[in-house]
């Protein structure tokens, strides 16, 4: 039998995903930049930066909802996790402060004037300013 024609990649080709060692498609934001004509030229190095910086975001944001979620004793991280991963961290949570995730909810949050006072000594009363002539 004769061999087919491959189809797709040569053997010698990488990808420059593989060259950079990341896991992010180079190509393919190098797509977007040039289609999004965010400018009118694009550097070869700016995807492979834009690549990185966005997996290095995705790690840091999924490493911090897996700990939200194993301190659920869960083991599936739903978006309440990356919701609670992202408004802990104080950096996360300036980058996406203005960022409403769907199904997330809220911070568990009980202003302090709601709660019961401590205990006043016995014989000690408590004087309102309004009492006050």
């Amino acid at each position: 039998m004769s061999k087919s024609p491959q189809k797709g990649r040569k053997t010698g080709d990488k990808s420059r995903s593989f060259k950079a060692g990341l896991t992010f498609p180079v190509g393919r934001l190098h797509r977007h930049l040039k289609e999004g004509q965010f400018a009118k030229r694009v550097g070869i190095g700016a995807p492979v930066y834009l690549a990185a910086v966005l997996e290095y975001l995705t790690a840091e944001i999924l490493e911090l909802a897996g700990n939200a979620a194993r301190d659920n004793r869960r083991i599936r991280i739903v978006p309440r996790h990356i919701m609670l991963a992202i408004r802990n961290d104080e950096e996360l949570n300036k980058l996406l402060g203005a960022v409403t995730i769907s199904s997330a909810g809220v911070i568990p949050n009980i202003h302090q004037d709601l709660f019961p006072d401590k205990k006043k000594e016995e014989g000690e009363e408590e004087v309102v300013e309004s009492q006050i002539y």
